[in-house]
């Protein structure tokens, strides 16, 4: 049976984690809103590149480029699983691994498909390099806290180098999508090959004049088009982590306070005994006293 100083050893101890608990809560509401203020900025600018590129395509049919080709043969398909560096999120990470790992799976069951990874995030990294389940590429840690357009244009230009030279016959991208602070989704979308844009139907015939050519628009609108995706994804994904490390440090801190009330009542059941026992002793041994007096 647990002694008065075990359980007041306890209870301090759940005291401070749910003080850590509290704070990490504080700081994920916080970078939370900075992080959907970059996310709904960003989406207007990727709606307005697509815009763009269905007017240069109504004006180029049959457009070709690399990034828009379609491989005869899909052997080789790189998968981006995106992640976190840290934990205490919940099943942020996990959700990542499990379906990205349901990914590589599915294509490792098709004839003649060898894969590869591009890892973002280190709880990915080192998942993958514990269980191999497929050929790690490369590997972009440790910069979600100071995210730049940089970071998402370094992986994007490595993907669209890869599959214009025919290393690379697909990209899949698996990330996070942020919702809500309490709604987030892991999604799988195809980067690469690019489908090629289209215009909407009942768009009205304005006339635009380029400069330089349509051709050329669009060789330097599609591997930007890549990066803002991948910038995107990231995004979202860090938007989604901070949203899920706020659910989940909620929840711990919830749970802390219970388990302190819990352990409180238990104190105090124990101290209640503890005095009962020494009332009754005293008692006793002043009876047993006053009979040997008599």
């Amino acid at each position: 049976m647990a002694t008065l100083r075990d359980i007041k050893k306890r209870i301090g101890s759940v005291q401070s984690t749910r003080q850590i608990t509290r704070t990490m809560e504080m700081v994920a509401t916080a970078k939370i809103r900075r992080a959907q203020d970059r996310i709904e900025s960003a989406r207007p600018y990727a709606l307005a590149m697509m815009e763009v590129l269905r007017n240069v395509a109504r004006f180029m049919q049959g457009a070709t480029h690399p990034l828009l080709e379609e491989h005869d043969k899909r052997e080789r398909v790189v998968v981006i699983a995106v992640a976190s560096d840290r934990g205490l999120c919940g099943a942020f990470n996990s959700n990542i691994i499990r379906r990205s790992t349901d990914l590589l799976r599915a294509e490792q069951g098709k004839q003649d498909v060898s894969l590869a990874l591009i890892v973002v995030g280190r709880k990915v990294r080192d998942f993958y390099k514990r269980h191999g389940e497929a050929t790690i590429r490369s590997e972009h840690v440790n910069f979600f806290d100071k995210l730049a357009y940089r970071h998402a244009a370094q992986i994007g230009q490595e993907v669209a180098t890869a599959f214009a030279g025919g290393e690379v016959d697909e990209v899949e991208l698996v990330y996070t999508e942020f919702r809500s602070a309490a709604s987030q989704r892991v999604v799988v979308e195809r980067l690469l090959p690019i489908e090629a844009p289209r215009s909407a139907e009942g768009q009205p015939a304005t006339e635009f004049i380029f400069e330089p050519s349509p051709a050329a628009i669009l060789e330097s609108l599609l591997p930007r088009h890549v990066e803002v995706q991948v910038y995107r994804a990231l995004m979202d994904s860090v938007a989604a982590e901070y949203g899920a490390r706020m659910t989940a440090m909620e929840s711990a801190t919830k749970n802390a306070s219970e388990m302190i009330d819990l352990l409180t009542i238990q104190f105090n059941k124990a101290r209640q005994e503890r005095i009962t026992k020494e009332l009754l002793e005293i008692v006793s041994g002043a009876e047993a006293l006053r009979q040997s007096r008599s």
